[in-house]
């Protein structure tokens, strides 16, 4: 039985491809969309892969990893004399106006203790985080580059009106949601924060033939009077991170820090990443478009193949109604049809599959944006072609069962 599948799905070539092409494309739409709504799904939290803190320490009013409020730097050192604390260092997640040839953007500045361990920029693929100690210097994804105006290290721009020079590149540190981030130093993000922006507003005098005219000059900020310092007490950070001495409990650690540090909350780093990926996915409408986009992936790719095969099978209803005129037995129908659904669902999966690897592969290493195909997926999706494929050849089946033998030999 298995070669007259064989035979069927191998007697026509170019209807075999034309056939096959489809499921491709129905596999691939089902795939990618999947692909791009998972891989949003992890950009939300990308600056946490950077980190190995066992729980993040922040403001009670805390909504998602880039949205909360500042918090003393005083809770550092609290912190640090919490039972079951090992180690805390400070991070800070700030806003500011980025400024290279008269164009400007926003960019999220990322401060981080660049001799610490709990928080490292992953994928440095130039340069080196030592340089960050020096002020006035940043780390950014290569994928950002065009967007900041940047070519190569050595490049300087401005950042929140100081100056600002690029010292490395990274690699998969972008997040569709959040605008490029700027590595840099605790010292050098804190001076970029409070640095503030002015403008100069000068009028002269008109003649009588002239309008009054007026120019509004743009005035940069004095570097020796925001200079990189060392933080005080009355400095602010968003996070801080906690490593917790081995054999602790991550919960009873999280309510003696939120105990000591008034107006706080405390999260895990699964917590934390789950809060800000459950924000994205369920309270903005970025996240419903993609998930509706997956599903209706796979309704369309449902449909793609259950055409095919069913086209497939009416096509050959002459050969059927042979086989049941010689005597063939409804198991042994059933049995060729289905065996063709599973070589036309494999024969299309393989394929696609791999164009999608390749595409997701390429929109990473071109963009920075991340398709996510995990293994999982991958057998999701193997698992939704054959029920798609074998859903429509039971569907197809039906025509051929009832179908009268002797109806072959009429004219």
């Amino acid at each position: 039985m298995v070669s007259i599948a064989r035979k069927h799905l191998l007697e026509d070539i170019p209807r075999f491809l034309v056939a096959q092409a489809g499921i491709m494309f129905a596999v691939s739409l089902v795939t990618i969309q999947t692909g791009i709504f998972n891989g949003f799904t992890r950009s939300t939290a990308q600056l946490m892969t950077n980190s190995s803190a066992d729980i993040w320490v922040a403001s009670e009013n805390l909504v998602h990893l880039e949205l909360t409020l500042p918090i003393p730097l005083t809770n550092l050192s609290l912190s640090r004399q919490v039972v079951g604390v090992e180690s805390a260092e400070a991070l800070i997640v700030k806003t500011g106006v980025w400024r290279n040839n008269n164009e400007i953007s926003l960019a999220r500045i990322i401060g981080f203790d660049p001799n610490g361990q709990l928080f490292i920029p992953q994928n440095v693929t130039q340069g080196n985080i030592t340089k960050l100690k020096d002020p006035y210097t940043a780390i950014v994804d290569a994928s950002n580059l065009k967007s900041l105006n940047l070519n190569k290290i050595g490049d300087r721009a401005e950042l929140s009106t100081l100056s600002i020079q690029l010292v490395g590149l990274t690699t998969g540190n972008r997040s569709i949601i959040s605008n490029p981030y700027i590595f840099t130093s605790l010292e050098n993000a804190n001076a970029y924060a409070n640095s503030g922006q002015t403008t100069n507003l000068s009028c002269r005098l008109p003649s009588d033939s002239e309008d009054l005219k007026c120019t509004n000059s743009y005035i940069k900020a004095d570097p020796n009077a925001i200079a990189p310092k060392r933080l005080t007490s009355a400095d602010t950070i968003t996070f801080v991170l906690i490593r917790a001495q081995k054999g602790q409990d991550l919960a009873a650690l999280k309510r003696r820090l939120i105990a000591a540090l008034p107006n706080t909350s405390a999260y895990t780093h699964a917590e934390l990443m789950q809060r800000t990926q459950a924000f994205w996915q369920q309270r903005t409408g970025i996240g419903f478009i993609l998930a509706l986009g997956a599903v209706v992936g796979v309704i369309v790719g449902g449909i793609i193949v259950g055409q095919i095969l069913y086209a497939s099978v009416s096509d050959r209803l002459k050969e059927f109604g042979t086989l049941k005129a010689m005597g063939a037995s409804d198991f042994t129908i059933y049995s060729v049809i289905l065996e063709q659904a599973l070589w036309m669902a494999i024969l299309g999966y393989l394929p696609s599959m791999a164009l999608c690897w390749g595409v997701s592969a390429w929109t990473l290493a071109s963009q920075g944006i991340l398709i996510l195909i995990t293994p999982t997926i991958a057998i999701a999706v193997l698992g939704i072609t054959v029920v798609m494929c074998v859903g429509s050849g039971v569907f197809a089946i039906q025509k051929v069962m009832h179908l009268d033998p002797a109806s072959v030999f009429k004219a």
